[in-house]
């Protein structure tokens, strides 16, 4: 009778002891992947009224379109941005979006992305909105990215700069 009453009381111990424990609070956490902890932004930021229909092509051949001006700090090549972006396939299915449901941005240095982001990163600053069509050659290239983005893909992104640290 004792021992089936001391297994009775070391359970409930354990069970009043686990229940009291609150669950790990998220505060103190770091986003995954860089992710910053502001509010989420479900949706692209607005696009200047005069914003330009046609896109520039620079003599690497990415084509580009300012959607959003900015007098911001712009990133150089040793810089770091916090950017929301969204890339899509040219048929145009997205493979790739901080915007949506969790809504958080991501940084990283300028020169750590594919050559058509270095180079198109740069031609915008902080709260600047940009459209990049990036040819294979400056993407992922004849070996395309996993299962998302093929071999020889032609790559469209919309990238807002949200801060760039120098």
């Amino acid at each position: 009778m004792s021992r089936i009453w001391w297994t009775t009381c070391c359970l409930t111990i354990v069970c009043l002891l686990v229940a009291g424990c609150d669950p790990p609070s998220p505060q103190g956490k770091l986003p995954p992947n860089g992710a910053s902890k502001e509010p989420p932004q479900v949706t692209p930021g607005p696009v200047d009224p005069d914003a330009p229909e046609e896109y520039t092509t620079t003599a690497s051949g990415l084509k580009y379109r300012i959607r959003r001006r900015s007098e911001g700090k712009k990133p150089t090549v040793k810089s770091i941005v916090k950017v929301h972006y969204r890339g899509q396939l040219q048929d145009g299915k997205i493979f790739d979006t901080t915007y949506g449901k969790m809504g958080q941005s991501t940084q990283f240095p300028v020169t750590q992305v594919i050559p058509g982001w270095t180079e198109g990163l740069q031609l915008i600053g902080e709260g600047g909105m940009i459209e990049l069509d990036i040819p294979a050659d400056l993407g992922y290239g004849s070996k395309g990215a996993g299962q998302l983005i093929p071999p020889d893909a032609d790559l469209h992104f919309l990238v807002e700069i949200l801060e760039v640290t120098p």
